[in-house]
């Protein structure tokens, strides 16, 4: 799976890399990835964050189905995104690509599409998986990504989940199954070249509720074994993304903040038990979880505060082309008069270089 070597790889690169940035605005803005209006490399919303990538004041792009028109202006957008990036600091191009019926390319625009990951683990091994992902991780790289939101590494543990179990989206409900399947995605991306992020933490199986909606609590539901597959991966040196989500346990963390803006759920428990050394990302910070309880400058401060080094951005709420700029602002503003947030910015910009210096496409 070549995880042990890539760890060592990406804590060489954080000892090398270099302070690419050249100011504080630079760094901030590599903690954010935006989603975007417009299908064409012509529309004015890709313009609009093809210039915010050349200027190094947002980190990525996420793509939604509604930015995809044709493979041609897909791959179009994709080229002029890498080729306004600043030299050795690739943007991030992502979009979730689980198979079913979570996806964004589809056979619609001549993307072969695979089965969610429960019809896999129920048809084949998860050795007999790996072609198949390696054909998904081949298509998503030749269409000019280089990260997938994916695998998915919730538990099926409720058979009445409104958001992993209803989409078939898990691969069984034991962390030993889910391990041995998520770990042959992973490595099918790697060989083609492309990041990937493991999800939900820390963990959306045993939820009864979908955070797109609203607050999730899962202090009754929530068991610690979701927390395994995260274990396993991490013990063999993953250390891409992990993307956390917006859930709530009081026993956990007793001040009910949700996981994505809590410190105990990244400091403490993915960083401090698990010994995740990757990038943390959020969620769609625009989830009703988010969005119907926290502002938009709360919400900033307080997931960096709690550890995240990536911002992600769905920009469906309100959509509009400033919201990286308004997001970087609150960054910045608050790293001037604040020593300690300045510091995790300066952390989180490293974590961020060392995994942009593994992107091949």
């Amino acid at each position: 799976m070549r995880l042990a070597t890539t760890l060592l790889a990406t804590i060489l690169a954080l000892c090398a890399a270099p302070a690419l940035a050249q100011s504080l605005e630079q760094m901030a803005g590599q903690m954010i990835i935006v989603g975007f209006a417009g299908d064409s490399v012509d529309d004015k919303g890709v313009a609009a964050v093809r210039k915010q990538v050349s200027d190094g004041t947002i980190g990525g792009v996420m793509y939604l189905k509604t930015n995809v028109a044709s493979r041609s202006a897909v791959a179009a957008m994709n080229d002029a995104f890498r080729k306004a990036a600043p030299a050795d600091l690739p943007p991030f191009i992502t979009l979730d690509q689980e198979g079913g019926l979570v996806e964004r390319l589809g056979s619609a625009v001549g993307f072969k599409e695979i089965p969610d990951a429960e019809t896999i683990a129920a048809e084949y091994t998860a050795e007999q998986s790996r072609s198949i992902y390696e054909q998904l991780a081949r298509g998503v790289r030749d269409w000019g990504f280089n990260v997938n939101f994916a695998p998915v590494v919730d538990l099926a543990v409720n058979p009445n989940n409104q958001v992993i179990a209803k989409y078939g989206r898990a691969y069984g409900k034991t962390a030993d199954v889910v391990s041995e399947y998520v770990a042959q995605v992973v490595a099918a991306h790697h060989d083609a070249g492309l990041l990937t992020s493991l999800k939900h933490f820390p963990g959306h199986g045993s939820s009864t509720a979908d955070s797109h909606e609203g607050f999730v609590d899962i202090t009754r539901t929530w068991k610690p074994t979701e927390l395994d597959p995260y274990r396993a991966l991490i013990a063999k040196g993953y250390d891409d993304f992990v993307m956390v989500g917006h859930l709530i346990d009081t026993e956990i963390d007793p001040t009910g903040l949700p996981s994505s803006l809590s410190p105990v759920w990244i400091g403490s428990v993915l960083r401090g038990q698990l010994g995740f050394a990757g990038v943390v990302i959020t969620d769609d910070l625009e989830m009703g979880a988010i969005r119907d309880h926290y502002g938009l400058e709360e919400t900033v401060k307080r997931a960096v505060r709690a550890g995240v080094d990536v911002l992600l951005f769905s920009n469906t709420a309100k959509p509009r082309a400033s919201l990286g700029a308004e997001v970087r602002k609150i960054l910045v503003d608050t790293a001037e008069s604040d020593p300690e947030f300045k510091a995790r910015i300066e952390e989180s910009y490293k974590r961020i270089v060392a995994l942009k210096a593994r992107i091949r496409n």
